[in-house]
């Protein structure tokens, strides 16, 4: 994805030194001495910890359309995780930074800071909204290994447990609370949302109408809507939740699928590959039961320039929104800018959308469709570029695969001189 800078990016670094800004008249600068200068530090790294913390939470509410503002969903979660550990250790500095500036005073005098007697209500809850913090940030960033996905979604409940306790410490300590009030009705307001209201509110009844084999663990879903369709574009993805009681795993659990229809197209179609539980479950989902669908999310084909041709890579179930993108191709006479597809898999088995692609490209100019089989031609490398698409460093690219895949493809290409700007990725690991 290209380093650009994104109206969200912008209001995120205003919201997160909103309160730093309100309280540096009150702070003031330093003194000259050293425990001046931790004391001043370790207050501005709460104030910035905490700001980041509640904002990290603001930005999961997780409503379609505004993820665009920074690039997608999958960009905003990234920022997301770096902003929840970021949070982490400014809130650690900040402990420290306090203890070691009265730490010339006497030792006592910094144990006493950190563990004061239980009367000061307002720091031990600072030390429960750490702790809570640990316990729900552990399987995040595998402190302790990785937990299965539903139950660090349930543990993740302990952030607003977190929250509340952060704002109970800082609000009466804090000379200005107002900054402090906002942040937190954002955050907790996301989590409300995200977790009470958004389910019933947010997601739109889908019914089953197909499912269509298209390699071993691999299906297509044909989906109809049972009221309003959804309206999205190309490339885009929607978070489905079945609800088929004869399911052995997934039921009622929401995991993220992209749209293969294109836009327009009677069914919602997702592509889904067998790869836990949940997605091998759904290989058998019975026909006419009912799914719940929120979305659409994602800016994959949104950043292309109309007048610049596009270099498309797709592996694995990665190929899902190039399938999509070239069905919308299909199903319009836009003259904007030619497409080659690499379709990356390790066989002609595995490239189960490519007959239906190759048939897409024989009928429309503006697509054409490469096969690369890994077994047959090992990693992609420049010499297959060059041979089916000479120009591919003046493209705007698009990559969507397994997290291996991807990587080397970024490489390859930025040694060849394609500009970061120009190189679009969505990597689903991010869930």
């Amino acid at each position: 994805m290209g380093r650009t800078t994104r109206l969200g990016d912008g209001l995120l670094i205003i919201a997160i030194l909103l309160p730093l800004l309100i309280a540096l008249p009150r702070l003031g600068w330093p003194g000259d001495t050293l425990g001046a200068w931790l004391g001043w530090s370790g207050r501005v790294a709460g104030i910035l910890g905490l700001s980041m913390m509640l904002v990290t939470a603001a930005i999961s509410i997780r409503i379609p359309g505004v993820d665009r503002w920074f690039g997608g969903l999958d960009r905003l979660w990234r920022i997301h995780r770096r902003l929840g550990f970021g949070a982490f250790i400014l809130i650690m500095l900040h402990v420290l930074a306090l203890a070691f500036a009265v730490l010339p005073v006497s030792l006592q005098a910094a144990v006493a800071t950190l563990f004061p007697p239980l009367s000061h209500t307002a720091l031990w809850l600072g030390w429960l909204a750490w702790l809570a913090m640990v316990v729900f940030l552990a399987p995040t960033f595998d402190f302790f290994g990785r937990l299965h996905y539903q139950r660090w979604k349930r543990l993740h409940l302990l952030s607003a447990a977190a929250l509340v306790l952060a704002l109970l410490h800082v609000i009466p300590l804090a000379g200005e609370t107002g900054a402090w009030w906002l942040l937190g009705a954002a955050g907790l307001g996301a989590i409300v949302w995200r977790k009470l209201v958004s389910p019933w509110a947010a997601r739109r009844p889908y019914r089953v109408e197909s499912v269509t084999p298209l390699a071993r663990g691999v299906v297509e879903l044909g989906l109809r809507p049972e009221q309003r369709e959804m309206t999205y574009e190309a490339g885009q993805f929607v978070y489905l939740t079945p609800l088929d009681e004869t399911l052995s795993a997934g039921r009622g659990e929401e995991h993220p699928y992209t749209i293969s229809s294109a836009p327009g197209d009677p069914l919602l179609r997702a592509g889904i590959k067998d790869l836990g539980d949940a997605s091998h479950a759904l290989q058998s989902v019975a026909i006419g039961s009912r799914v719940m669908i929120e979305g659409p999310y994602g800016d994959f084909f949104r950043r292309r320039f109309p007048e610049r041709d596009a270099l498309w890579l797709g592996g694995g179930i990665g190929i899902t929104p190039f399938v999509g993108g070239a069905r919308d191709i299909a199903g319009h006479d836009a003259t904007d800018g030619r497409v080659q597809l690499f379709y990356l898999a390790n066989d002609g088995e595995r490239a189960y959308y490519l007959d239906e692609l190759k048939q897409i490209a024989l009928d429309n100019q503006r697509i054409a469709v490469t096969a690369h089989f890994f077994r047959r031609e090992g990693p992609m490398n420049v010499a297959f570029l060059h041979a089916h698409c000479p120009d591919f460093v003046e493209r705007e690219v698009y990559i969507c695969g397994p997290p291996g895949m991807v990587d080397h493809l970024r490489r390859l290409l930025g040694a060849q001189g394609v500009p970061a700007a120009r190189i679009h990725c969505e990597v689903f690991d991010f869930l």
